[in-house]
């Protein structure tokens, strides 16, 4: 088949990596346009198109995919793999096959921009990725195939979305595969259990400690490692690697920060959750031990 990929984040390499590997011919990349980066702010090239050009194939930068709509004719399929940007309806039934959407969830579960986000925050046991053909609404088009796996109760969300990276690479090859045999046919998605998984900002990474500490543990595992977990300590922003439980420890109010039998130990409305690491402005990850052991005051969190 002829392939044009869109995609532009990190996740969205390895797919393109398997499909270059093979027999089917990768035309041209399509990826997001160059933006600001670091601290520096530093206009530089998404990874899938710096990943791109080091292998030699056209990269097309865009957000408007209507501009380019004649690079699309005569292709057998594009796939795209969180490229970012809505597909325009007119351009749908250009190529053979269609648009071919990569999603990291077992559709019609999690619809939207942050399904592994939000399977981990709403505690899901499983879940899973989802080759579909992209229709006009939001990943509602038929399923070509899906692969399931179980979530890991210590998972972050860059965790599982790596592994479920792998499953999509390799379920892409079969979807194409199936496909260019006539072996693989289009299935209407379920009506039930539709949810959906809006983006998550940096609001909804803040942790409020008046909730339980299983949702705490939970919400900051779905936004490692973006857009990271934070919270507020005086009139410092700090963030937040996993935790770990301590349904033994119930004795400490929302927020209170301790240090005992040489853990850094956080209240929240139910009961302690041990930090770990923790990362103060303008510094790298550090111990939460080692920083708790240098104050002179009680620490809360807010």
């Amino acid at each position: 088949m002829r392939i044009a990929y869109a995609g532009t984040p990190e996740s969205a390499i390895a797919p393109l990596e398997a499909l270059m590997a093979s027999h089917h011919t990768v035309e041209f990349v399509v990826t997001r346009p160059d933006a600001p980066t670091g601290r520096g702010r530093v206009m530089t090239a998404s990874p899938v198109a710096q990943f791109a050009e080091s292998r030699g194939i056209r990269v097309i930068k865009t957000s408007d995919l209507h501009a380019h709509a004649k690079e699309f004719d005569g292709l057998d399929v594009v796939v795209v793999v969180a490229f970012g940007a809505m597909v325009p309806e007119q351009l749908l039934e250009v190529p053979t096959y269609g648009w071919i959407n990569l999603h990291f969830s077992l559709l019609p579960t999690w619809r939207g921009a942050a399904p592994v986000q939000y399977a981990i925050l709403h505690g899901d046991d499983h879940t899973g990725v989802t080759a579909f053909r992209i229709d006009a609404g939001l990943d509602t088009g038929p399923v070509l195939g899906q692969v399931s796996t179980d979530i890991s109760k210590r998972e972050t969300a860059g965790e599982l979305l790596l592994r479920l990276t792998d499953y999509g690479s390799t379920l892409l090859r079969q979807v194409l595969d199936g496909l260019e045999s006539g072996q693989v046919m289009a299935a209407g998605q379920s009506a039930h259990n539709i949810s959906h998984a809006p983006k998550i900002t940096k609001d909804d990474a803040r942790i409020i400690w008046d909730h339980p500490a299983l949702a705490v543990s939970r919400r900051i595992r779905a936004v490692t490692p973006v857009p990271g977990a934070w919270t507020m300590c005086s009139d410092d922003r700090i963030k937040l690697s996993p935790v770990t439980l301590r349904t033994d420890i119930t004795d400490l109010k929302p927020g209170q920060v301790v240090l005992r039998e040489g853990c850094a130990l956080v209240g929240t409305s139910t009961h302690a959750v041990e930090l770990h690491e923790l990362q103060r402005p303008g510094k790298n990850m550090s111990s939460a031990v080692q920083w708790l052991s240098s104050q002179t005051t009680e620490i809360w969190f807010q």
